[in-house]
């Protein structure tokens, strides 16, 4: 049996396109999903381009399980679904450690759902490394993608003081509305960030200049979270006289070896099934325009989250 996956051709023009594909074989822990949604992340596009190779992309899914596992684990058939995969997400059926499936309510749609795995489980794990939020000041770097975010809702919900950051006015608007206390504007805010410190927490995602600003500004027994360096890899720290501070350097895969990803992504479905979370989904597409809307995100034409539906006469717009 032949379905159809997205392939990506780092190579090529037409860098991400629709192939006809073997249908997934499961093992006796896997089930079998057929997904109605998938949403893109930068670390998706990315880490297929530097590929020598083509391969199968995609990392964040949600459909209806097909098959549950033999071995009798997890979600069975016709159980709404999400989850992430390493790669091969992007496809019509893919094959799926049934312990890893969390199950999604009925009122969230399933491109609200596909929203959430990599950014929402970024955000809750990044978050966890501050401890208690009640009453803190926390400061999210990156606020307008679609971790940061998430990220200020949750941390809101817990009772922390935060502070974001955006380019624009505009965007500063979109931050405020995710629970943001203060937005710091403008293209460099590294000034604006040393000048209202300190900081209990911080969440960088940008790197260089604006990590070497902010750890400097965390309150004795701060906590920085690196999870990204979207302004620059190469960051030089000033250490001297900042004993106690903590700079920590997440990556998603480690962290969820030490969490239950599944419970943890039911309940991010669970607060966005009582109005409590928002996706901030600002592209929403057929699957067939894959190439152009990757091309978009690297090219950051857009904030928040892309999520593509597999639907052949799905139209959209990106705004």
């Amino acid at each position: 049996m032949m379905i159809r996956a997205v392939t990506a051709f780092p190579n090529k023009k037409e860098r991400f396109a629709i192939h006809e594909v073997e249908a997934p074989k499961a093992q006796l822990w896997e089930a079998i999903v057929e997904v109605k949604a998938f949403s893109l992340n930068r670390g998706d596009i990315t880490s297929a381009m530097d590929r020598q190779e083509s391969s199968r992309p995609g990392w964040d899914f949600a459909g209806i399980v097909l098959e549950g596992a033999a071995s009798g684990a997890g979600p069975q058939k016709g159980t709404r679904v999400a989850g992430l995969l390493p790669m091969g997400a992007w496809a019509e059926q893919i094959a799926v450690p049934a312990v890893t499936l969390a199950e999604i309510p009925e009122e969230v749609s399933f491109q609200q759902a596909a929203a959430l795995p990599v950014a929402g489980l970024s955000a809750l794990y990044a978050l966890r490394r501050g401890g208690l939020l009640l009453g803190k000041r926390v400061l999210i770097t990156g606020s307008t993608g679609g971790v940061g975010l998430l990220a200020h809702q949750l941390a809101s919900l817990s009772g922390a003081y935060t502070v974001g950051a955006a380019r624009s006015e505009g965007k500063a608007e979109q931050v405020r509305a995710a629970g943001a206390n203060e937005v710091l504007v403008g293209e460099d805010v590294t000034e604006a960030i040393a000048a209202n410190g300190p900081y209990d927490f911080a969440i960088d995602s940008m790197g260089g200049k604006t990590l070497a600003t902010l750890f400097p500004q965390l309150s004795p027994q701060g906590v920085c979270v690196s999870l990204g360096h979207s302004s620059s890899p190469h960051t030089t720290l000033q250490m001297i006289g900042l004993g106690g501070r903590t700079l920590y350097s997440f990556f998603l895969g480690e962290e969820m070896n030490r969490h239950m990803p599944a419970q943890d992504l039911e309940l991010l479905a669970r607060l966005v099934a009582e109005g409590k979370l928002k996706t901030n989904i600002e592209v929403h597409q057929s699957w067939e325009q894959i190439d152009a809307v990757a091309q978009q995100l690297i090219e950051r034409r857009f904030t928040g989250k892309a999520v593509l539906t597999l639907e052949r006469d799905l139209s959209g717009s990106i705004s």
